[in-house]
């Protein structure tokens, strides 16, 4: 009798460690899942101050001129050729000797190499100076998943870092995929549509992609959608649905889900993607072996649906062990 106590006595004690061992990773767990949420955004608006702190001070950079703006324009040694002009509102500027030329639509390099290709029948090796005195304000919307939404009218030359700036930076909800809507040339006629140009957040703000960081100008219209959800089910210790927040990876939707439960199979994890043909791919992943590093964590894109199985020997340990529970509750009982 006294060695079946001891026996008893043994598992319950074994019981008790494994449950302590589940509870500290679900603490854990709780951890990684609030730094999970926060730090992909952290880093994006860190790279947005960043950039609005270095931005050049030459407004006249990659300014696209529009109609109504007024442009200075210099040759050298030609006093004459010295001229302030306000840009038509069909975007033509008049200028002595070559007449009309077209400025809306160009940069003031490109304007500057224009007026230069038609003074060459006058003059020897030009030298053209375009300066643009006065912006007429563009607007340009920020919507979406920012600090500030809203239009904004603004002068000068913007790129896409800019403005998300000017916006606050992004909240905590943002996704990783940025659209920016871009009204097509009104002159081709074609003024009620526009283009979408998506850009890649992660590679532009995280991996410094600097070729995203794309002009924008008036008219345009910049979104950043919520980012999706991920469904976890199975043996964790919160099923359910979860934003993705910025990259989400296997581990960190796993953490907001409070960890695995003690009689999950760490090794059978799979993840149910949709491959767009009306059924959904199987990803498989042992857990352990990424938290180990010895697999690379898998990035988790919109609707995943992360199932964590049931070890049939540990579920089969824990059904045993409650079994034992109960029969040294009856035990005292009778007693």
């Amino acid at each position: 009798m006294k060695r079946v106590s001891a026996f008893v006595f043994s598992l319950i004690l074994l019981s008790l460690l494994v449950g302590c061992s589940g509870n500290q990773e679900t603490r854990t767990g709780n951890a990684e899942a609030t730094v999970a949420r926060d730090t992909s955004t952290e880093k994006m608006n860190d790279v947005l101050l960043r950039a609005a702190m270095s931005r050049s001070t030459d407004p006249n950079a990659d300014y696209i001129i529009g109609a109504e703006d007024l442009i200075e324009i210099e040759v050298f040694q030609t006093e004459e050729l010295h001229k302030t002009v306000r840009v038509s509102s069909q975007g033509y500027i008049g200028l002595p000797l070559i007449g009309r030329v077209k400025a809306k639509g160009l940069t003031p390099g490109e304007l500057e190499k224009e007026i230069i290709k038609r003074l060459f029948k006058y003059m020897e090796d030009p030298l053209v100076s375009v300066y643009v005195k006065e912006y007429k304000a563009q607007r340009i919307g920020v919507m979406g998943a920012v600090t500030h939404p809203e239009i904004y009218s603004v002068t000068g030359a913007r790129n896409l870092l800019d403005m998300l700036s000017a916006a606050g930076g992004l909240t905590k909800e943002a996704g990783s995929i940025c659209y920016v809507l871009r009204p097509l040339n009104p002159e081709k006629k074609e003024s009620d549509r526009a283009e979408t140009i998506i850009i890649d957040l992660t590679e532009l703000l995280e991996k410094g992609n600097t070729a995203l960081n794309i002009a924008v100008f008036g008219g345009d219209v910049i979104h950043i959608p919520k980012g999706g959800v991920v469904f976890v089910d199975g043996a964790v210790n919160k099923p359910g649905s979860f934003p993705l927040q910025g990259k989400t990876t296997l581990v960190q939707a796993l953490a907001m889900a409070e960890g695995l439960r003690y009689e999950a199979d760490r090794s059978g994890v799979s993840i149910m993607r949709d491959n767009g043909a009306g059924a959904r791919d199987l990803i498989a992943a042992d857990y352990d072996a990424i938290r180990e590093g010895r697999q690379p964590d898998v990035a988790l894109k919109e609707n995943d649906i992360i199932v964590v199985p049931v070890s049939g020997v540990k579920n089969f340990l824990t059904g045993f062990v409650n079994t034992l529970r109960g029969f040294v509750s009856v035990g005292k009982t009778v007693y």
